[in-house]
């Protein structure tokens, strides 16, 4: 019976996952329908701190447009995607726990946008310009438009996700998960996986992965100050 009983809970929210993965799909597709028109107005805004880029391929171009299509879309489904994910979380909360969604729920949106807003009007200017720092009379720069634009929209979905890390905190305190005290004794170990999403989450080079890496860690010392609010809160 114990058995049974697992099973059809563990199936109930895989379905329940299924369903709202399919959903957060179909806001993405519709989005990025809604978006394609705007497409050729925001490319030039884009690749403007690049100035001209070049295309070395038939579908190169075709491809970066998409992605910028992709990455709009993103943006605009986001409020979507995001009550779903929250609403997938509440479903396996207490009846107590899942008032925190109404506050995470819309706090998250805000904090990925303000990722984003991050990487792309500090960050990624500033990576570029550094990158852009080596070429030389025998390194002549010829950045292709899709690596330029691969390399915004890695930024600046890495950075919407990072820039998550103090609220994703602050709810596992909510919930009794995490505590001030288990965070900073997590330190060290926090470190090392932080290099690791870094990497995975940047184009393949070490300044992309530190420029990530670094903000991660500030982001999970501010994570432990919102742990401790949440906890001051928590025991009133």
């Amino acid at each position: 019976m114990i058995f049974n009983s697992f099973f059809q809970s563990f199936f109930k929210h895989i379905e329940e996952l299924r369903s709202r993965l399919i959903k957060s799909a179909g806001a993405f597709v519709l989005a990025f329908c809604l978006c394609y028109s705007f497409i050729g107005k925001l490319i030039p805004k884009l690749i403007a701190p690049a100035g001209h880029l070049i295309f070395t391929a038939p579908a190169e171009a075709f491809s970066a447009t998409m992605m910028v299509g992709a990455v709009m879309a993103l943006i605009v489904a986001s409020p979507y995607i995001v009550y779903q994910i929250w609403a997938f979380v509440g479903s396996a909360l207490k009846p107590s726990e899942k008032k925190f969604v109404l506050i995470f729920a819309p706090l998250s949106l805000l904090f990925f946008l303000s990722g984003g807003a991050f990487a792309y009007f500090i960050t990624v200017p500033m990576a570029y310009k550094f990158l852009m720092s080596f070429s030389s009379e025998y390194l002549i720069p010829m950045v292709s438009v899709k690596n330029y634009l691969g390399f915004l929209g890695h930024m600046i979905v890495a950075f919407g996700v990072a820039f998550e890390l103090p609220l994703i905190l602050a709810f596992l305190a909510k919930i009794g998960i995490a505590s001030p005290e288990y965070l900073r004794q997590m330190r060290r170990h926090a470190v090392i996986i932080i290099l690791v999403v870094a990497a995975l989450l940047t184009p393949p080079d070490v300044v992309s992965m530190l420029i990530l890496a670094v903000p991660l860690m500030i982001l999970y010392e501010v994570g432990i100050i919102f742990v401790k609010f949440s906890y001051k809160h928590k025991t009133l």
